[in-house]
């Protein structure tokens, strides 16, 4: 399968992605609808459960998920955790690094809280907490970081795309440059991975659940924790699997293990693995860099047409490397959230956010299996 067949076969398009018989499904930076195979993959490890022990038929898969994770984000198997929410392994980092007094971190306040408060709880140990100053929402450039660190900074954790605004963050370049400070970095990656590549290579800390571009289930992600740091980060839980406990025996003293299952403390959500597995494999099988230029190519000719229908369009202007799958739009004196209404009544699934003034913006974030046409039903109706 791959991304010509799908936009050219219809039935084939209706096959893989149910969701497209029953409605245009314009919500991808929310809560993705399934795959036919994400779900037949869960219905069947859930059939073949029924008959003998769970983690029996996945033993051997969770293998094959760290390998495609690796595959994804261009590492080493090692280097990825199956730890599932985002904010949990966002805050396995802020809980397990250790900060010295005076250190700083550098965040930005108008991110998803769930890329917000792991960072902000650290004022509890008297970690100074700075809020990164930028030129429109979600705007982050690799000099307004630069300008903003210290001696002191510690780490700077970001999302790689914002989560209203679309801009998508420049991060190899950001993170490049922290490295040659010696500053850590943390990628909250949930709104690209699976629709952007998103490397790790000059990354530290990589977190992102299925539930978006990637097309799986929710509850089920991955934490990269780059090989060197892995001794110096410790998880605050501990269980059967992250602790050596050879034939299941508590032994003297605490000793983790020796890679990134370290932060995986005990039986695995087995199901949802099930379903990442399936969505990495159709996230290869069409390439990502296939799906990336799908979506900018949707977004070219998208925005343009909404301009001219009156409305404003976040960062419309951005350039290939700064914009995202999301697009989100506003017009004056309209009321966006009767506007949303509006086209869920006709069967398109959009998403409503506000920002931190109050303006409320309708988000479009399309993926790679909708089409022209269903992007046109959608301008008929705005």
């Amino acid at each position: 399968m791959n991304l010509a067949e799908i936009l050219s076969n219809e039935e084939l398009r209706r096959r893989e992605f149910p969701v497209a018989r029953e409605k245009i499904f314009l919500g991808h930076a929310a809560v993705c609808a399934l795959p036919r195979r994400v779900a037949d993959a869960i219905i069947v490890c859930a059939t073949r459960s029924v008959l003998d022990d769970q983690e029996e038929f996945m033993l051997s898969r969770l293998t094959d998920a760290r390998q495609l994770g690796a595959r994804l984000l261009q590492c080493q198997p090692e280097e990825i955790a199956l730890v599932g929410p985002t904010s949990l392994a966002l805050s396995f980092v802020a809980a397990g690094l250790k900060f010295r007094r005076g250190d700083n971190v550098l965040i930005y306040h108008d991110d998803y809280p769930s890329n917000v408060y792991p960072w902000m709880s650290l004022a509890e140990r008297n970690v100074e907490v700075r809020l990164l100053n930028t030129r429109g929402l979600g705007v982050i450039r690799p000099r307004d970081v630069a300008g903003q660190i210290d001696e002191n900074t510690r780490l700077v954790a970001l999302a790689s795309c914002h989560f209203i605004s679309g801009f998508r963050l420049e991060h190899a370049e950001i993170g490049k440059m922290l490295r040659e400070r010696s500053i850590l970095f943390c990628l909250d990656a949930i709104q690209t991975l699976g629709a952007f590549p998103t490397t790790v290579e000059h990354v530290d800390f990589l977190a992102a659940d299925a539930h978006k571009w990637l097309l799986g289930p929710c509850g089920a992600g991955l934490f990269y924790v780059r090989r060197e740091l892995q001794e110096k980060l410790n998880p605050p839980v501990y269980g059967w699997h992250n602790v050596r406990s050879p034939n299941f025996v508590a032994q003297e003293k605490i000793e983790f293990r020796h890679d990134a299952r370290k932060f995986e403390a005990g039986t695995q959500n087995l199901l949802g693995l099930t379903g990442l597995i399936a969505a990495m494999e159709i996230a290869l099988e069409i390439g990502v860099e296939n799906i990336a230029a799908e979506l900018l190519r949707k977004r070219a000719w998208l925005v343009p047409e909404l301009q001219k229908r009156g409305y404003t369009v976040l960062h419309a202007d951005a350039k290939p490397e700064n914009a995202g799958g999301i697009i989100s739009l506003l017009q004056p004196g309209k009321d966006m959230a009767a506007l949303h209404k509006k086209l869920l009544d006709a069967s398109i699934l959009t998403n409503l956010r506000t920002d931190r003034a109050g303006k409320h913006y309708l988000r479009l974030s399309p993926h790679f299996y909708n089409t022209d046409a269903e992007l046109k039903r959608l301008l008929e109706l705005l």
